[in-house]
């Protein structure tokens, strides 16, 4: 039979100073706890489950030798009837931790799943535009909610406003919400359908974004004035307008030429290559160099410490504007993207080249399955072709004699 504790007076327990364990009595396997720090607390050292357990029952002398030993008495006989407070208590706590847990607000989610996308996105400003869009037009409506509590009326609160008068914005705005909340549900934190899920759901709430969207095409120069065009932008001094100039050549994108490298340039091959990260396509893309283009890159000057092949005069890239600057200050009316659908335009117009070389010159995306296995090898040779005849024509434009093959012939 266990030794039974000597039952100790409250004056006696107060004057327990010794680091350890005592056994103050009144109730077996009622203990006080010393620390080093001086600090004291109530443990009931009993056996539950078949092991040997030590439940805690608060600090002394916030609770005092008497609730103590009441407190004990109450365990002793939960635990007689079969019962566990504690482990109960410790089971509602955890339930409640994990309840917290799951009430991730919609920003702490977009948060993760924006971090989640992350080898997902072309290149850092794509990966900048996608949290951004979120914060500037979903935060304020759906960040400080619980992603699990989303419904239609939140949604439709956040694009609503924004749909008719900036609907290519909301249409992305629509797609990264119900992103988030899709990443929400397979991570566990929601259940149920996706409020901002389009077929069968906010389709039947907007009008479809393609009968309200406002297309605005780039103004372009018709193809017919283009070597005249061109034969004054060679009189143009500057870097703005050869980076202009190469632009037109080559049929690229502003951004791609403004961020042009010389390590990109092969000029033995007469290919430059364009890195995904700068590619709206999100893969490399190989644009070949007719006569006139490498003539405009052997008249570029090149700036020491830079990399770039059109340095502003400050070092750096030249501005998004400085190649619209050259076309104002020459009073045409266009834009420098403009000059792509120019470039389309002439291709459709005077060419018999089939419609994918001039796509892939372009680098735009081939949804189509089999033109996209057509394009495999990038179409190089025929485009190589195509690029010194556009480059030609820029130059000399159509000769009189001129007869155009008709479509359908093949080159």
């Amino acid at each position: 039979m266990p030794k039974k504790a000597k039952e100790l007076s409250a004056i006696q327990v107060k004057r327990l100073s010794k680091v350890g364990v005592h056994a103050v009595g009144g109730v077996s396997g009622l203990l006080l706890r010393v620390y080093s720090s001086g600090a004291r607390c109530w443990v009931l050292r009993t056996r539950a489950g078949g092991k040997r357990r030590d439940y805690g029952l608060g600090g002394y002398p916030t609770v005092t030798l008497a609730q103590a030993r009441e407190r004990a008495r109450e365990l002793l006989d939960e635990l007689w009837r079969g019962n566990d407070p504690v482990a109960e208590r410790r089971g509602r706590i955890a339930e409640q931790r994990a309840a917290e847990a799951k009430r991730l607000t919609f920003a702490q989610a977009a948060a993760q799943c924006h971090q989640a996308k992350a080898a997902e996105f072309r290149n850092a400003k794509h990966k900048r535009d996608w949290i951004s869009s979120l914060e500037r037009h979903a935060f304020p409506v759906l960040g400080d909610l619980p992603v699990a509590d989303i419904e239609l009326a939140h949604v439709l609160k956040v694009l609503e406003p924004i749909w008719k008068e900036k609907t290519e914005t909301a249409t992305r705005v629509r797609q990264r919400v119900e992103s988030v909340i899709t990443w929400a549900t397979v991570s566990g934190y929601r259940e149920g359908e996706n409020p901002a899920r389009w077929a069968g759901n906010l389709e039947v709430a907007l009008p479809a974004p393609n009968k309200i969207r406002k297309v605005k095409h780039h103004r372009a120069l018709p193809w017919k004035e283009v070597p005249e065009f061109m034969a004054a932008l060679r009189q143009r001094q500057g870097m703005a307008a050869l980076a202009l100039e190469f632009a037109i050549l080559t049929a690229a994108r502003s951004g791609e030429v403004r961020g042009a490298t010389w390590d990109e340039i092969d000029l033995d091959a007469r290919v430059w290559t364009v890195p995904a990260d700068r590619i709206k396509a999100g893969k490399p893309h190989r644009v070949p160099l007719s006569d006139d283009a490498v003539a405009v890159l052997e008249r570029v000057p090149r700036m020491e410490g830079s990399n770039l092949v059109f340095t502003a005069p400050r070092g750096g890239q030249l501005s998004d504007m400085t190649l619209g600057a050259v076309l104002k200050r020459m009073e045409v009316d266009a834009t420098a993207h403009g000059f792509r659908s120019t470039f389309k335009d002439w291709a459709r117009s005077c060419t018999s080249y089939q419609d994918e070389v001039s796509e892939l010159a372009l680098a735009h995306v081939n949804s189509d399955a089999t033109r996209a296995a057509y394009a495999r090898d990038e179409l190089l040779p025929q485009r190589k072709r195509l690029m010194q005849e556009w480059a030609r024509y820029c130059r000399d434009g159509m000769p009189e004699t001129a007869s155009v093959t008709p479509i359908g012939h093949n080159i």
